[in-house]
């Protein structure tokens, strides 16, 4: 593999900053990572941390050099980052339990796949144009789907904050995942949380990751949207990638590339995992796997009839 990659968050006008973010990589594999605490909630923060910490542990023990199945891999590791959220709520006897949304992607044999939950977003970008991006888990994307609100409306009906779906909340998650997608030198995968989406229409963060690298692209983006919100500003948090399947490196400096690393190597920027027990043979419980499935692909069908959702 070889790619280029970015990450950077402000705090904006907050208080904190509960906004995670991070990637991993191994010799064939690439996992990108970022959380955002909701802060209407308590500990935001801590649950954003875990959720990377987990998914990342995950992925170190799994990607040997790559993993098998994609698809079931970001399904599963969301679960158990929801059920190591709850685990910790029990822990430290909270009163609720924090709750985060999430958004990943894994790209391994030049494809990727991404899965999220709440309105944590990715963008798929080719040539300046939004091949793909994911869609908010919120009450005003539903409305919209449904042909009760106006697209229009996006940025000033009073449910555009409102989510249904984030890991920590009562009910277990929906994992919407990606298709498999098949990546081309020089497209760009971009992930951040609302504070910059919310701030930036799509077409100037598709317009600045063409015609800069991520490494210069990423900065002025968070620059412009804090600047922008002002003294409101939300965190800001983003992590871009561009991918080098062919000859033509656009930064050169900041490419990174594998095929020379040892089979077993793992280069992170996310922390170890916060529980000294998180197991693989816990975590990923068959009986417990197969029923939060069930559930979840149940839910996912129930939301797609309401949202008419490809």
């Amino acid at each position: 593999m070889r790619f280029s990659v970015y990450q950077e968050s402000h705090i904006g006008g907050r208080k904190n900053n509960q906004d995670r973010m991070g990637y991993s990589f191994t010799r064939d594999a690439l996992l990108l990572l970022l959380a955002d605490g909701m802060g209407g909630h308590i500990q935001g923060e801590m649950a954003a941390t875990i959720a990377l910490q987990t998914v990342g542990s995950l992925f170190q023990q799994n990607a040997n050099p790559y993993i098998k199945k994609p698809e079931r891999f970001l399904e599963d590791s969301f679960f158990a980052a929801h059920r190591e959220i709850h685990r910790y709520r029990a822990i430290n006897n909270l009163p609720e339990t924090p709750r985060t949304t999430i958004v990943a992607c894994l790209i391994q044999h030049g494809n990727a796949f991404w899965a999220h939950c709440g309105d944590s977003r990715l963008y798929w970008m080719r040539q300046g144009q939004i091949l793909a991006r994911t869609r908010d888990h919120s009450r005003i994307e539903t409305l919209i789907a449904q042909g009760k609100v106006d697209p229009s409306e996006r940025d000033t009906h009073p449910d555009r904050n409102k989510l249904f779906n984030c890991l920590g909340a009562p009910n277990m998650p929906i994992v919407e995942l990606s298709r498999r997608s098949s990546l081309q030198a020089g497209d760009v995968i971009l992930l951040c949380s609302d504070g910059l989406w919310s701030v930036l229409p799509d077409h100037v963060l598709a317009q600045r990751l063409q015609n800069n690298t991520v490494v210069r692209a990423v900065p002025e983006l968070l620059a412009t949207a804090t600047g922008i919100a002002g003294k409101a500003s939300d965190n800001v948090t983003a992590l871009a990638l561009m991918w080098e399947g062919g000859h033509n490196l656009q930064d050169p400096n900041s490419t990174i590339t594998t095929h020379t690393l040892p089979v077993g190597s793992v280069t992170t920027t996310i922390q170890a995992p916060r529980h000294a027990d998180l197991e693989q043979a816990d975590v990923f419980n068959d009986s417990d796997i197969e029923k939060a499935i069930e559930e979840i692909r149940g839910a996912i069908e129930k939301s797609s009839r309401l949202t008419s959702k490809n």
